[in-house]
């Protein structure tokens, strides 16, 4: 509906409510505002504003039924004479129902754009590049190479899968693993080199029955495969029950997948009486504390962790915003999926290069994560004997400053977007300013003490940073909203180019572009499987009308400060 049509309606309607006014009895008038038939119709509630309608579009729609009921009293048909201020007054009010309309009707058709745009890209599902494998729930079928990482409980190593050893050329047939294998299938590949990586957890508490270690270790199983775990007779024994799975996630481009779990007697794997003695059986080691058996995670072998890339590598403000952006998605889908990381740290985020020479970026290490069995993402917090999280200079305040109660609630909803805030400083060449002796702490920090990114960073990049720094979390947008944010700055700019409000025209037509590119991408080879394009399928797959509406205020609040900052230079 053009502005000039609503007018025009607008005029017309209010015409109609002055004539019936002064011709007609009162109820009438209430029956007219109602949009009920003036003969008698039986009346029908007025229709309840949708949510995505700015709070001001609902106040006037809500209001009318209030306004009909003036109309009821004797005092506003003697209010509503013939003088041309009271027409003015009427004529301005059915300008005003004319336009609620048109926003009400704008809004319901750009809802179900969104929505249409987000049922198309939701079909499809990330898919992992390993090839398929139908055994490997033993350590007896992988062959372990040397220690590639070590953390606080687990040690890291890469491994393959052989299926058989050529005596002549001293390669091997490597068989990597996926999760949607089907019964019976094998796909043999001659790789020559470890494209796995075994993650022997370190056993000091949870005894040395299969039951025991799965219930004690069942967080790092948050981010396995659908048969990463053997099914005996069709039942899974876990957390002491049998057919009863931890809270997993779906698989996702940003968040490790895990394709197998074991458990197995703990070897004398290179270097472990040299770097982890202490958690070693006795048997391996008489001053061991460690217990017999443990539990394995076969996971992809990625050649670094964040921190390890950017001590040597400083990358440019656009794949540093492409970094960030990935983070958001991964701690979106987190939040999605009920599950709270509660560690993410550059030492717990891997990094490989993609196709294309860019990087992906990867989120591991779950075993101090948050994945309640109601998908909540509240922790009760009674007692000081209550984890939580796991790295505490990277804790976000509402969780760090948290004091124990009968009542007490912690909600980590934005909490790991508050972490992934921090690391974008050294994702952007910076130190982290929540590191070290002189380091800002958490729970007592105020956002005016934090430093700026480095000038090459865009202004929009900076803007999503102070965002997601902000103490109260009521004010910090959400992963989501700030991963919008990233997407309209990187690829929207023309349809925000002229905007001063949050009008959606321009962005959904930009939208049914973006889709049409990104389907076309995705048919054109492996230029689809890229980070940038699994970026761009990812925003279009949980596109949500609010969410982007979000995001533009916030894009349009950051120019008017940056505007204002201008003009007060």
């Amino acid at each position: 509906m053009s502005v000039k049509h609503a007018i025009s309606r607008g005029l017309e309607f209010g015409r109609s409510v002055y004539k019936i006014g002064l011709l007609k009895p009162a109820g009438r008038i209430a029956a007219k505002f109602r949009g009920e038939r003036v003969h008698g119709a039986p009346q029908s509630r007025t229709a309840q504003p949708q949510t995505f309608l700015p709070s001001r579009y609902r106040y006037f729609r809500t209001t009318l039924s209030g306004i009909a009921a003036r109309v009821q009293s004797g005092g506003f048909r003697r209010f509503a004479g013939s003088s041309p201020r009271n027409r003015a007054v009427f004529l301005a009010f059915g300008l005003g129902v004319g336009l609620i309309e048109q926003q009400q009707e704008d809004d319901r058709r750009n809802a179900a754009t969104c929505q249409g745009i987000q049922e198309l890209f939701s079909k499809k599902k990330f898919q992992s590049p390993l090839q398929r494998f139908t055994s490997g729930y033993k350590l007896e079928d992988y062959a372990i190479g040397k220690q590639i990482g070590k953390g606080s409980n687990a040690a890291v190593y890469e491994a393959a899968a052989p299926l058989a050893f050529s005596k002549k050329t001293d390669t091997c047939s490597v068989v990597e693993v996926s999760e949607d294998q089907g019964e019976g299938e094998s796909t043999p590949y001659l790789r020559c080199c470890f494209p796995l990586a075994v993650k022997m957890m370190w056993n000091i508490g949870a005894g040395s029955s299969s039951d025991a270690i799965l219930r004690s270790m069942s967080q790092e199983l948050v981010p396995a495969g659908p048969h990463a775990l053997e099914q005996e007779n069709k039942q899974i024994t876990l957390d002491g029950h049998f057919g009863v799975l931890p809270r997993t996630v779906p698989a996702h481009p940003n968040v490790i997948r895990v394709h197998r779990a074991f458990t197995a007697d703990v070897p004398l794997l290179p270097g472990a009486r040299e770097e982890y003695p202490a958690v070693l059986p006795a048997r391996l080691n008489p001053d061991g504390i460690g217990y017999n058996r443990t539990l394995f995670l076969v996971m992809k072998n990625y050649p670094c962790t964040l921190r390890q890339y950017l001590e040597g590598n400083k990358p440019g403000w656009r794949q540093g915003t492409l970094m960030l952006l990935q983070l958001l998605e991964g701690v979106d889908h987190l939040c999605r999926g009920g599950v709270a990381h509660r560690d993410l740290k550059s030492d717990n985020v891997l990094v490989e290069l993609d196709s294309d020479g860019s990087l992906r970026l990867v989120i591991s290490d779950f075993g101090c994560c948050l994945a309640q069995s109601d998908g909540s993402l509240q922790l009760p917090f009674n007692s000081v004997w209550v984890s939580r999280g796991g790295n505490a200079c990277l804790m976000a305040p509402e969780v760090a400053t948290a004091v124990p109660g009968r009542a007490v609630v912690i909600d980590y909803s934005k909490a790991d977007a508050w972490a992934v805030g921090t690391i974008s400083y050294e994702i952007f060449g910076e130190p982290n300013p929540f590191y070290g002796a002189q380091g800002l702490e958490s729970r007592s920090y105020q956002e005016n003490q934090l430093p700026r990114l480095p000038a090459a960073v865009a202004a929009d990049v900076q803007l999503v940073v102070s965002l997601l720094l902000r103490r109260n979390p009521e004010k910090r947008p959400s992963a989501r909203v700030a991963a919008n944010i990233l997407h309209l700055s990187l690829w929207g700019k023309k349809a925000l180019a002229n905007q001063d409000s949050v009008a959606m025209k321009e962005l959904v037509d930009w939208l049914l572009c973006q889709s049409a590119v990104v389907l076309l991408r995705g048919c054109g080879g492996p230029c689809g499987n890229t980070a940038e394009a699994e970026l761009q399928r990812g925003f279009l797959a949980h596109l949500e009308l609010q969410d982007l509406r979000t995001a533009v205020g916030f894009l349009l609040f950051g120019r008017a400060q940056r505007q204002a900052c201008i003009l007060s230079a």
